[in-house]
């Protein structure tokens, strides 16, 4: 199992639509996540900022992620969410974080 934790900023005016469609996540969009092996997955935010939490739970993370990505269901909900962030006409979404400590 691999944990990710991620980091991002969303564009002010955006904030509240952001977590509008999360609040009302699509169910298609949630199978497929877990189609693709992903586990506790969890998003936290401080004022425009994201953090992001889930672990890995596959053999093969470039491929569940391509499949992820060629889902339109997944496509159609990223129509929606990605021009919430700040980034989105660089294309960026979230930095991986580094972690330095886990106790389980």
């Amino acid at each position: 199992m691999k944990r990710f934790i991620q980091h991002s900023y969303l564009k002010p005016e955006k904030v509240d639509e952001y977590v509008h469609l999360h609040a009302h996540a699509w169910p298609e969009v949630l199978q497929m996540i877990k189609e693709c092996n992903i586990r506790n997955y969890s998003i936290s935010i401080r004022g425009t900022e994201l953090y992001t939490y889930y672990e890995y739970a596959g053999d093969d993370f470039e491929a569940d992620m391509a499949r992820m990505a060629a889902d339109p269901t997944t496509q159609e909900w990223w129509k929606h969410t990605r021009p919430c962030f700040l980034y989105h006409e660089e294309g960026v979404y979230y930095d991986e974080m580094q972690e330095i400590f886990y106790c389980e």
